[in-house]
């Protein structure tokens, strides 16, 4: 079978996948849906055809990269200020409403 082949997307193709993907579509979307797919794959065959030799897989086009600050340490609140506003307290915890019987 030929690339070609394999890149034709029927109405039959797309009403498959919609029923493994369980969604329901009407008939009239069928053919849109299909050529749209049949679209995204013809775009996917043009860049296989793309020379991307000496490309790092990971490169991008602009560059950039992670801004990020120091990971400081700060003081976390006390079990007294983290259950001053609290409804119930049992102890040094939250209380909850039992869900388990």
């Amino acid at each position: 079978m030929s690339d070609k082949e394999i890149s034709i997307i029927t109405e039959e193709n797309v009403k498959y996948v919609a029923h493994l993907a369980r969604m329901e579509l009407s008939p009239e979307r069928l053919p849109v849906l299909a050529h749209q797919l049949k679209d995204i794959l013809d775009f996917i065959d043009k860049l296989k055809e793309a020379d991307i030799t000496g490309v790092l897989p990971t490169s991008h086009i602009l560059p950039i990269q992670n801004v990020l600050r120091e990971d400081l340490f700060k003081g976390s609140l006390s079990s007294q200020d983290a259950l001053a506003n609290a409804p119930d307290k049992q102890g040094d915890f939250f209380g909850v409403p039992k869900v388990i019987e």
